[in-house]
């Protein structure tokens, strides 16, 4: 979570019922992603009459996948379902997921939106055509309307620790792994409280980290353009040739001009996709971790908050 103060006392209010309904030993592993407000001083407070609350504090804002990482590894259960503060994916839906993974012998649940109307138009539509995009690269395993709500079991966990994925995109790693699943259908609710963490920008960075972990089609992409760029140089030569022949004169300076930036510009866009993928292999063979753990309330008691590094270009 990153700066969510002001949702924080209703999550813990819908959310300790559920799990304390279930009739089972359990944690809360509360992630906080280098929050700049009183995030972290409103869970330590919750904590002191909450004993199974359990505070991890990232020493920098790390971004909502790497977060949901923490979290991932950091979680001790048998079951480990992954769920943002907001309260716009509900907490009574665990008991049912929790349900269906034991009735059904399945190792994840996934979280479906049955119903988005409380989001706006246009998130709706450009996450439908986020969801064909991703079905079409990745497989047809991969749910729609499927954010990262899920359940999973400890199985999973234990396999994503094992994989070399530097920026891992949950909704379409998880479903590639294969392992027997479900769904849980439910309606999306609205933001409780604050605001949103998902602004346009966000929403391409993950559309793009999507596509680039799992698809090369960009490069392949740059090499259509390539070949069509060829192929439109050739016409022009061709038609320059006859041109001449004919002794018609060519007007050079529209023509040269078009050519020129026509093949700059598909050659930036060629070297700009292959970059990406080169910088992204960079960033994997140097192995540095996406987060840094400053402090953990399993591991020592937490009086305060410590200090984070602030960082405005991420968002988790």
């Amino acid at each position: 979570m990153y700066n969510e103060a002001a949702v924080i006392p209703a999550l813990i209010a819908r959310l300790r019922p559920v799990l304390d309904a279930l009739d089972v030993d359990y944690e809360v592993v509360a992630v906080d992603d280098g929050s700049r407000d009183d995030t972290v001083a409103v869970l330590l407070t919750h904590a002191r009459s909450w004993p199974q609350l359990r505070l991890v504090q990232l020493r920098r804002n790390s971004g909502h996948q790497a977060a949901l990482t923490a979290g991932l590894y950091r979680a001790r259960g048998q079951w480990v379902v992954s769920l943002d503060a907001d309260l716009q994916d509900p907490p009574e839906t665990v008991a049912e997921m929790l349900r269906v993974a034991r009735a059904q012998g399945v190792d994840v649940v996934y979280g479906v939106r049955a119903d988005r109307s409380s989001d706006t138009v246009f998130k709706r539509r450009t996450a439908q055509l986020y969801y064909r995009l991703m079905r079409r690269l990745v497989g047809a395993e991969v749910p729609a309307q499927a954010g990262d709500f899920r359940l999973v079991s400890r199985e999973v966990i234990e396999t994503l620790r094992q994989l070399p994925e530097r920026t891992p995109v949950y909704r379409l790693l998880v479903p590639a792994l294969g392992f027997a699943s479900a769904e849980v259908r439910y309606v999306r609710e609205t933001r409780a409280a604050g605001e949103t963490k998902y602004p346009l920008p966000r929403m391409i960075a993950l559309a793009w980290d999507s596509v680039a972990n799992f698809s090369a089609a960009p490069l392949r992409l740059a090499t259509w353009l390539g070949a069509i760029s060829f192929l439109a140089c050739l016409g022009l030569i061709g038609f320059g040739i006859v041109a001449y022949l004919r002794g018609l004169t060519i007007p050079g300076w529209t023509s040269t001009f078009v050519a020129v930036l026509l093949l700059g510009g598909v050659q930036l866009v060629c070297l700009g996709l292959l970059g990406e993928y080169v910088g992204r292999i960079y960033a994997t063979v140097q192995g540095r971790p996406t987060y840094h753990v400053g402090a953990d309330s399993a591991e020592t008691e937490l009086a305060s908050p410590i200090a984070v590094t602030p960082v405005g270009s991420v968002r988790g």
